[in-house]
């Protein structure tokens, strides 16, 4: 089953942290997609060119469907990408990048010392981020008649559904987005008011 909707960052959030001279800026960024997230971390690269290393994770999209990536950036193997996954699993949000820039503070920490810097800094932008969620939905299309046009809006407004666009002929046609978990009580209510002289039909996947 298709969660309906689940938590994600409101907003980025910025944060750092100083571990022996070494100074690990986090970020927390919304990223809805795989090309947000390396879009995010382009253009905090490129925003800090001076820095040592920009190490991050992301996750995709939310629970069993979820898209992972890491990377340890040039620190030594699972030192810092694979600690900032494990603290992201644990946050219990999606759709999120959290970037953690270095500046070498001219003490080594060794790779011990590496992990907990890393999973401490992205505690510490978790601990801060803005939290809201993201609502799921199904992109339909219907042909209704213009004397079941007034009700059926009325009816989507009150399932908090997204009229897309609408175009007026012969009868209207309309294309809404409707929050997964209403789909079925819009269906069955937009039935039962017709007389079944209007069906929604899917024209997209979830989104």
């Amino acid at each position: 089953m298709t969660k309906a909707h689940y938590p994600i960052p409101a907003s980025p959030a910025q944060t750092e942290i100083v571990v022996r001279g070494s100074r690990f800026i986090a970020q927390a960024i919304p990223t809805p997609t795989v090309e947000a997230a390396r879009a995010a971390i382009a253009a905090t690269r490129a925003a800090m060119p001076d820095a040592t290393h920009h190490c991050y994770a992301y996750l995709i999209g939310y629970g069993s469907s979820t898209i992972a990536g890491m990377s340890d950036d040039g620190e030594p193997a699972g030192s810092a990408g694979r600690p900032m996954l494990s603290v992201l699993r644990g946050a219990d949000l999606g759709d999120i990048t959290v970037i953690v820039t270095r500046y070498f503070g001219g003490t080594l920490l060794g790779v011990g010392g590496l992990v907990r810097a890393y999973s401490d800094a992205t505690r510490a932008v978790l601990a801060i981020v803005p939290r809201t969620q993201r609502v799921l939905y199904q992109r339909v299309t219907m042909h209704i008649h213009y004397a079941d046009y007034t009700m059926i809006r009325r009816l989507l407004e009150a399932h908090a559904a997204i009229i897309v666009e609408e175009s007026f002929a012969a009868d209207v046609m309309m294309t809404v987005n409707v929050p997964v978990d209403r789909l079925h009580a819009v269906r069955q209510q937009i039935e039962e008011m017709t007389g079944g002289r209007a069906h929604l039909e899917p024209v997209t996947s979830v989104i």
